[in-house]
């Protein structure tokens, strides 16, 4: 026995699978095969991006790390000197060497302004141009801000002189250019959240990729943020993943196409064929066409021979069919005779009785051999459809037969009949037949002139009915009684025990009844 779990498990994947179509089952595990290869096309794929990703970031780097080397050494180098000259000026405001020295290395970008002035904001050296109060100094110290359009580097010295070199974008944009045949790029001077563009960089497009590097300049937290157009995700790279995928569900469907074609539908029609097969056919190969498969066409061949030989055994057991039934009714018509010739014998030793009591025995021995024999005849009718017995045919002729047996004396018997149509089985028929016989020869030893009524009525039951017999001989006396327990009593309880049912006598109204077995309806 399987346990519960067992059971439950039948009923969850291993049954839903169970349930799933040949076909479906051929194309999941093709996809499950084939996807490991279409995996490893598409890893090759991304390691091709990937790699082709990690060259445009080692060259991003290498480019912004020359760039801000460049930038790094001209404003540190640039604010070295202004800040010399700074301290020359404040030691001799009219220490024109110095100025001029300072003019002259700034001077060499073009477009560089530079202005070192005193507290009342005289210049001393330089050109004048004004920049905001909220970009002071303090004395010593080196500031950078970045501006709408350029950068400016302002240093603090003692008594509030101040030394301020202005960058347009034009020039920064220039040194950090870097040197030699470079991709589009984008440079940017970024601290905090504050920025200064220096080159934009052209909008990608909706799969476009970046690479962006920011290295330090050690000036006042100034960072040079380079950025390049990453590995792009180009059609191509597009194509070529969906075709991956594609080749992958069509090398799926091309499997399952081919095993359908060879194997699935071909057993279709064979099953089709060897579900509409009825005994005595012969399977025609011919129906199915071209198989294929050769595992297949034997397999039809092998169902063909088997009909074949079916197609034998119908023949013999028809054959033998016929010689059973055959022999049946010649051993019916034997049984017949013979009840025949028993019944005769009886007639004629009744018609030699000395005696009106041996008289009477002999008929009454003569009634229990006509019930036996209208049952076997009606049996005998019914064998070629073999549905059952019809109790209300048998009863008929079983009461005319009674009537006919019955002594002179009992010349005023009436026998009524209310019997539905049904059918009951060989066994029920001859034991219902012997017990009316008995009960009905009760009534008339009671009272020869009884009035007996016979009734079969379907029960609750579908597969069972109620006999009844009803007469006022059959009330309770002590003549009944005495009938009962010296002739009748064993008799018609031993056929309530062969109907396999309880006999219920109703002494005050004179019935008897049973429920019986039935097989149907005619």
């Amino acid at each position: 026995m399987n346990s519960p779990d067992q059971q439950s498990r039948a009923r969850g994947p291993a049954a839903a699978l169970a349930r799933i179509p040949t076909g479906a089952k051929v194309f999941l595990i093709l996809v499950g095969a084939l996807l490991p290869l279409a995996l490893i096309a598409l890893f090759t794929t991304i390691q091709t991006t990937r790699t082709a990703d990690t060259e445009a970031r080692a060259r991003l780097h290498a480019i912004a790390n020359e760039s801000s080397g460049v930038v790094e050494n001209v404003l540190i180098n640039e604010a070295g000197e202004l800040r010399d000259a700074l301290a020359a000026l404040e030691r001799n405001r009219g220490d024109a060497e110095s100025c001029m020295q300072l003019a002259g290395s700034l001077g060499a970008h073009g477009g560089v302004r530079f202005a070192i002035a005193d507290a009342q904001g005289r210049v001393l050296c330089g050109q004048r141009f004004v920049l905001p109060a909220a970009h002071a100094v303090r004395s010593g110290e080196t500031r950078a801000f970045l501006l709408i359009d350029g950068l400016a580097i302002r240093i603090g010295g003692n008594a509030g002189m101040t030394a301020t070199a202005w960058y347009p974008v034009s020039v920064l944009s220039a040194l950090a250019r870097p040197s030699g045949f470079v991709p589009d790029y984008g440079a940017a001077l970024v601290r905090d959240d504050e920025r200064l563009g220096l080159r934009d960089l052209a909008a990608a497009g909706a799969l476009g990729r970046r690479e962006t590097a920011r290295s330090d300049l050690s000036l006042d937290r100034l960072t040079l943020e380079m950025v390049m157009p990453g590995a792009p995700i180009t059609s191509p790279l597009i194509i070529a993943t969906v075709l991956l995928v594609l080749m992958w569900i069509a090398a799926a469907a091309i499997g399952w196409f081919v095993v359908n074609i060879l194997l699935i539908r071909p057993l279709r029609r064979l099953r089709t064929s060897v579900g509409g097969y009825q005994p005595g056919e012969v399977l025609d190969m011919k129906r199915f066409g071209a198989i294929p498969a050769q595992e297949i066409r034997e397999l039809g061949e092998t169902f063909q021979q088997i009909t074949r030989t079916v197609q034998l055994h119908e023949a013999d057991l028809a054959e033998g069919l016929v010689r059973q039934t055959k022999l049946t009714r010649e051993v019916h018509h034997r049984v017949k005779n013979n009840l025949q010739v028993i019944s005769s014998l009886i007639n004629f030793h009744a018609r030699g009785a000395k005696s009106i009591e041996a008289t009477e025995a002999y008929a009454s021995i003569q009634r229990r051999v006509d019930a036996l024999a209208v049952v076997h005849r009606h049996h005998y009718a019914e064998l070629e459809e073999n549905r059952g017995l019809d109790l209300r045919s048998i009863i008929g002729e079983l009461a005319a037969n009674i009537r006919a047996t019955a002594p002179d004396r009992a010349s005023g018997l009436g026998i009524t009949l209310e019997i539905e149509p049904l059918l009951v089985n060989q066994d029920v028929a001859i034991a219902v037949a012997f017990l009316l016989t008995e009960i009905v020869e009760l009534a008339v030893n009671r009272n020869p002139t009884a009035q007996v009524r016979i009734s079969i009525r379907g029960g609750e039951e579908p597969d069972r009915a109620i006999l009844r017999v009803n007469s006022t001989a059959l009330i309770e006396s002590a003549e009944l009684e005495a009938l009962l327990e010296n002739r009748y009593g064993r008799v018609i309880a031993g056929l309530a025990r062969q109907l396999r049912t309880r006999l219920h006598h109703d002494p005050l109204v004179g019935a008897y009844e049973a429920s019986i077995a039935i097989t149907g309806r005619p």
